[in-house]
């Protein structure tokens, strides 16, 4: 019977705290960032196959990081080919300074629909 319990009782925290962890998870399906005015933040997330935020609006002379957090490579690559990050692994960062105005579109050569730009103003 004591055991019974026991095992019951491991089973309502498990199922519990299952219930938390997956309420509290933001998936980042759904929710498309695009800012048109990034204030001070400089860094581009790569995360669920999508650029967050997919447009950056900074200054000339701007250095934009992008960070792969995602579970998979990416790339930051110029539509122009002006710039290209090459293959950036789980973890890794690109950086970029942006010298001259214009906008900037890029893509993941790995993945189609991850597409950004860099608004430089």
């Amino acid at each position: 019977m004591k055991t019974k319990l026991i095992s019951a009782g491991f089973l309502i925290v498990l199922w519990s705290t299952l219930i938390v962890i997956s309420c509290s998870k933001d998936s980042g399906y759904g929710s498309s960032s695009n800012s048109g005015n990034n204030q001070g933040n400089n860094t581009v997330s790569m995360q669920y196959t999508q650029y967050d935020p997919s447009t950056i609006t900074v200054k000339a002379g701007t250095t934009i990081t992008w960070i792969n957090n995602d579970n998979m490579d990416h790339t930051v690559t110029a539509n122009d080919g002006s710039f290209d990050s090459g293959t950036i692994k789980q973890g890794g960062k690109y950086t970029h300074t942006f010298s001259t105005a214009g906008t900037f579109s890029y893509h993941c050569t790995f993945h189609a629909n991850m597409k950004g730009s860099v608004v430089v103003q």
